[in-house]
């Protein structure tokens, strides 16, 4: 915990947000991230208070820095420095996306099911019944 800022990229990772420090980086490189409505660079000192927004398709996530730290936090830690405050139509439009994407799934597509992989069997051991 620290009163004076932190960089953007080394906040987003030590909150989890980011896997790496480098793909907040590039977040930030590509425009994808913004505080306060602003995009910035990945340097860019941040302090309690700001709102973070990232733009990760279809929606923007949104979060509130309640306090920072520059070292990697357990996920159990996190709620203390960050708040989540996506809208929640955003987070509909999440949920719509996904069950759209699983919906429209075309029949081949993806992994075979269980009772393919049992017809294939029988049918390279001999035992398919015509």
């Amino acid at each position: 915990m620290s009163d004076s800022g932190v960089r953007i990229d080394k906040y987003l990772w030590a909150v989890r947000l980011f896997k790496t420090r480098s793909l907040a980086t590039e977040a930030c490189k590509k425009g994808r991230v913004s505080i306060n409505n602003m995009p910035v660079k990945s340097s860019r000192m941040i302090k309690m208070g700001d709102e973070i927004d990232i733009r990760v398709p279809p929606i923007t996530r949104r979060f509130k820095v309640l306090d920072t730290s520059e070292k990697r936090m357990g996920a159990k830690l996190t709620p203390d420095f960050i708040k989540d405050i996506t809208p929640p139509e955003q987070l509909e439009m999440l949920e719509l996306a996904r069950l759209a994407s699983n919906a429209n799934r075309a029949r081949g597509l993806g992994r075979p099911t269980k009772k393919d992989r049992r017809d294939l069997e029988k049918l390279q051991d001999g035992d398919w019944d015509f």
